[in-house]
Formats: structure tokens, C-alpha cells, sequence
């Protein structure tokens, strides 16, 4: 027996001996720069390789960023909270390789095919861009196809759900999401600035009165096809309606988004899903995720108490690049 043993001994210190000798040394963590053509416009984007063995096949994420010009890092002009950036740290640290990139309008990509007129843009542009992302990171040798990961943010999450009907990834992880049709979440967006302003003495009670009316006035007549009416609503509304919202080079973008109830999305993506929402979150409080809750077939809450919408603690500057540990907690117990 005690020969028995010291043989074994011998081979398991040999084997272990070998097996250390053999080993191959890290692939250091790196980005690299991609790009690929959706609907004849070259996109540009990023891939964050994590830290792995040679010949190991890795988790993959696609970032989508939220809405307006924000860009691959989910930074935009005048605002640099690198929200998606320091989403792709938090899930590479855990060995997930992403793919981030320049949406239409912003960054290297810019507007592309839509550069002499950016009103041709709608939400299915911006739909079959993010699924051709998503196949090119699906592509990258190192990543894992069937371990495909989906992580949108506001908007994003909305855009999120629209890629995983048609790509059905492992996984899908929605940050703070677009749950409401667009004009209702802007109409309530609207709402609580307008009673805040008059809790601050900066509008009279009329004022607030014929805001609230008159933007449910405005939303209605936009939904029916007809010019929308701004009588009696102060000037600072009328002129941010008129510029951000229902102009010419907008329309489009906003009738194709608030035609889609994103629930009804929702009811047809079959796989894990996590939603979360922030308690601090005024853009996308968490009552409003119920119904896209209910809809999800294997829906994931996390309420993050004392987040806001830029994923940070509340109290935080919009601009600070930092994401709240509870939001990195989230996204570690979640995925891989």
C-alpha cells in the first residue's frame, strides 16, 4: 500500500509539474478598432478583448446606446459620463468580450447615406444597424456564439429587445429601458419638469396648466398626421417641441419609435432578460416597468435603490465617469 501510494504521489508531482511547464501565458486584455457596412454606411466601433487563454472562446455583449447623439463610449456633445465604456470594464473584468460602436450621427460614423438629408433616419435604420453589430462581433474569432449577450440603455433597451426577436442571443440585460411609447414617456418626462418649475415659482400655476394640455394637445395632433397646435404654451416648450421633437428632421425618427409599444416587443423575445431600474431614475421611473415586466417570458428585475438614469448614485454629476457599484453588481450576477 505505502509503495501503492508514493506512486501515486510521484505521477500526480509530475503531472502537475508538466502541466505548469506547458501552460500558455495570458492574451493580454486589448481594444480593437472594427468597422462594417449597414445599409451602405461603414460603422465604427470597438471590441474589448478581455484577458484569456489562446484558443478560448468568450461570452460576447453588444452595446447599444440610448437615444439622441450618443455615441460608442455613450458620451454625446456637452455630456462625457462614458456609460457604455465603463460597461464594457465592468463586464470585461469578468472575462465578456463587447463590441460597442458610433450609432448614425455621432462619432466617426456620422450620418453616412443619410448625410444629405438625416430625415430619412427612422428606428429600423437604426434597428438593422445594430443587428449587423451584433453579427460582426458574433464573428470575432474569439467570441462564443452560442454565450451572445444584448446590454442597451434607455433607448438602447428598447433597440435591445428589436435585435434579440430577430438575432435570439443567450441573454439580454436592459439598463434603465425605453418601456413606454415615446410620446408617453416624453409626455411624462415633460410633465414633472413642469411641476417642478412651478414648485420652484418659475411658472405660475396657468402656465403649468396650459404646458400640460397644451403637450397633450400637441402629442395627439402629431399621432393623427395633423400640424401641431402650440397655442398657450410658454416659449421655451414650444421652441424645445418644435426643434427637438416634431421638426422636419425628426419625424420620422419619432413616428417610427412611438408606433412601437415596447411590451408588445417584449412578448416575443424568448430568453433570459433582466431589467433593471433605479429608484433615483426620473427619465424611466420603475413604475413605468410593469407592463414590460408582465410582457418579458423570463423577466429579471433588479431595483437598484438610488440610481439615476446615467447609472450613477444619485447626487452624481451627470458628466462623472463612474458606474455605481450596484449597477456593476447587477451586471456581474446576471451574466456570464
Amino acid at each position: 500500500m505505502k509503495v501503492l501510494l508514493a506512486a501515486c504521489t510521484a505521477a500526480l508531482i509530475a503531472t502537475s509539474g508538466t502541466a505548469t511547464a506547458t501552460a500558455q501565458p495570458l492574451v493580454p486584455a486589448a481594444d480593437r478598432d472594427v468597422r462594417f457596412v449597414a445599409d451602405g454606411t461603414i460603422t465604427y466601433g470597438t471590441v474589448h478583448v478581455p484577458a484569456h487563454r489562446p484558443g478560448t472562446r468568450l461570452p460576447a455583449a453588444l452595446l447599444i446606446p440610448g437615444s439622441g447623439p450618443t455615441d460608442r463610449d455613450g458620451n454625446e456633445p456637452g455630456l462625457a459620463p462614458a456609460t457604455l465604456r465603463l460597461i464594457a470594464e465592468t463586464l470585461g473584468d469578468d472575462g465578456v468580450m463587447t463590441l460597442r460602436f458610433d450609432k448614425y450621427g455621432t462619432g466617426k460614423t456620422g450620418l453616412g447615406r443619410y448625410q444629405d438629408d438625416p430625415s430619412r433616419l427612422d428606428m429600423e435604420s437604426f434597428t438593422r444597424q445594430a443587428g449587423v453589430a451584433y453579427a460582426t462581433l458574433r464573428a470575432q474569432p474569439e467570441a462564443d456564439s452560442r454565450a451572445m449577450l444584448i446590454v442597451g440603455h434607455s433607448e438602447g433597451g428598447l433597440q435591445a429587445l428589436l435585435v434579440a426577436r430577430q438575432e435570439h442571443p443567450a441573454a439580454i440585460a436592459l439598463l434603465a429601458p425605453q418601456d413606454l411609447r415615446l410620446l408617453d414617456l416624453l409626455k411624462l418626462q415633460i410633465s414633472e419638469q413642469i411641476d417642478a418649475a412651478l414648485a420652484a415659482g418659475a411658472l405660475t400655476a396657468a402656465e403649468a396648466e396650459a404646458n400640460k394640455s397644451g403637450l397633450t394637445r400637441v402629442i395627439a395632433q402629431f399621432r393623427d398626421g395633423a400640424q401641431p397646435d402650440y397655442t398657450g404654451m410658454t416659449a421655451d416648450l414650444v421652441t424645445f417641441l418644435q426643434q427637438a421633437i416634431f421638426s422636419s428632421v425628426n419625424a420620422r425618427f419619432v413616428r417610427s419609435d412611438d408606433a412601437i409599444y415596447p411590451p408588445d416587443v417584449a412578448r416575443t423575445v424568448h430568453t433570459r432578460a433582466m431589467v433593471t431600474c433605479g429608484t433615483a431614475d426620473t427619465q424611466v421611473p420603475c413604475w413605468t416597468t410593469a407592463p414590460l415586466l408582465a410582457a418579458l417570458p423570463t423577466p429579471e428585475p433588479r431595483v437598484l435603490p438610488g440610481i439615476d438614469h446615467f447609472l450613477h448614485t444619485a447626487g452624481t454629476p451627470a458628466g462623472e465617469q463612474v458606474l455605481a457599484p450596484a449597477v456593476r453588481q447587477a451586471l456581474r450576477e446576471f451574466w456570464p
